[in-house]
C-alpha cells in the first residue's frame, strides 16, 4: 500500500484538518443556490446542477482560488457518483502522455481518499499510458490542490467513492483526442465525475506572456514600457480569457484548439480540457437532431490581481459545469 502523502498542507493550504473543514464549509455556504452563467452569459441556474457530469476548477493556493472552486464543486450532485476522475497538468515533470498513478490512496488533512486501482489496471490495459513515479505524484499540486474539496463534498459517502488520478502531459492535438476517446465511455456514465483542474490566464513577465488585446488589435506588451492607452491592462485579460471560455463553452474541440493556436493563451490545464472536449467530440461527433447537446458553462471568474502596468503580473480562476443530456 502506497500513500500519496499531502505535500502542499501547511503552505499551499491549511494542514489543519478542522480549520480546512471550516475553510471549505464557509466558500461553499457563500456560494449562492442560484448563479448567472456568465460565458456565455445566459440565464441563472440551480445548484448542484442534476446530470453534471464534469467541473472545471482553479488549482492555485486556496488564499487565491478557493472561493471559486466552490462554485465549481456547488454544481456537483453527488447522489449517483461512485468515482471521480481527476485530470490535472503536469507543472514539474515533461511528459508527453497522460499519467497513472501507482499510489492506493491520497491523504489529506480531512482524511484519506481510496484509490480505484482496478480502473487504472483498466485503463492501462486497453491504452498508452505512464505511470508516474510517487515523486513526480507527490511534486505536483494541481492534483492534489482538489482533493480536500473532493473529500469535503462526499464526506458523508467517502468510503464509497474511488479517485481516478491523471496527469497530463504536453499533448498534441491528437494525443487530445486519442485520450478523450480512452475516456468518453467513463464520462458519459453518471456514476463518475470528471473534475479538470486548470487556471487561465498566467499574465505577465515572469510568465513570458504579455499578450494585450483590443476590439482592433493585438500586441505583446513591453514590461518596462508604460501603461497601454484605453483599456486597462486586466481587462485585456479578462476578454482573453471570456473569448477561451467562449470557445470551451462551444464543446467543440476544434474550436477551442483555433483558439489556442491564435492566443497562445498561458491556461496551464489547457491539454485537460482538451482531452475533455476530445471525450465530448467522440461522443457526439454526429449529434442527432431530437438529442440535446452537452451544456458547458462558466459561472465564476476572478484575477488574483489587477493589471494596470506592464510590470504587474496576475493569475486567472474559473469554474465550470458540464451538463450530458
Amino acid at each position: 500500500m502506497t500513500v500519496r502523502r499531502a505535500t502542499h498542507a501547511g503552505s499551499w493550504y491549511t494542514g489543519d484538518g478542522e480549520q480546512l473543514n471550516q475553510e471549505l464549509q464557509r466558500w461553499l455556504d457563500n456560494v449562492p443556490d442560484e448563479v448567472p452563467e456568465i460565458e456565455p452569459p445566459g440565464e441563472s441556474c440551480s445548484l448542484p446542477i442534476k446530470g453534471a457530469r464534469a467541473i472545471i476548477a482553479p488549482h492555485a493556493g486556496y488564499s487565491y482560488s478557493g472561493a471559486n472552486a466552490a462554485y465549481a464543486y456547488k454544481c456537483v450532485d453527488i447522489e449517483t457518483i461512485k468515482r471521480v476522475f481527476l485530470l490535472g497538468p503536469s507543472h514539474h515533470a515533461y511528459l508527453t502522455k497522460c499519467a497513472l498513478s501507482q499510489c492506493t490512496k491520497y491523504a489529506t488533512p480531512l482524511g484519506d481518499i481510496q484509490v480505484d486501482t482496478e480502473m487504472i489496471e483498466e485503463l492501462k490495459a486497453n491504452g498508452e499510458w505512464e505511470v508516474m513515479s510517487t515523486q513526480v505524484d507527490e511534486d505536483e499540486h494541481s492534483l492534489e490542490m482538489h482533493l480536500p474539496y473532493i473529500y469535503k463534498i462526499f464526506e458523508n459517502k467517502i468510503d464509497q467513492i474511488k479517485l481516478v488520478p491523471i496527469l497530463v502531459g504536453n499533448l498534441s492535438g491528437l494525443d487530445e483526442l486519442y485520450y478523450g476517446e480512452s475516456l468518453s465511455d467513463y464520462l458519459y456514465k453518471e456514476e463518475n465525475l470528471f473534475i479538470i483542474s486548470s487556471d487561465f490566464c498566467h499574465w505577465g513577465h515572469r510568465f513570458g506572456y504579455t499578450y494585450y488585446t483590443t476590439h482592433n488589435s493585438s500586441k505583446i506588451l513591453n514590461p518596462r514600457g508604460p501603461p497601454p492607452l484605453g483599456q486597462p491592462i486586466w481587462e485585456s485579460i479578462q476578454k482573453l480569457d471570456f473569448d477561451g471560455m467562449e470557445a470551451i463553452a462551444e464543446a467543440t474541440w476544434r474550436e477551442y484548439r483555433c483558439y489556442m493556436k491564435e492566443t497562445k493563451n498561458t491556461i496551464c490545464g489547457r491539454h485537460a480540457i482538451g482531452v475533455l472536449l476530445g471525450s465530448l467530440r467522440a461522443l457526439y461527433l454526429s449529434p442527432e437532431p431530437d438529442v440535446p447537446y452537452p451544456r458547458l458553462r462558466f459561472i465564476k471568474y476572478d484575477q488574483s490581481n489587477k493589471v494596470h502596468n506592464p510590470s504587474d503580473s496576475s493569475v486567472s480562476y474559473a469554474s465550470a459545469y458540464l451538463w450530458l443530456p
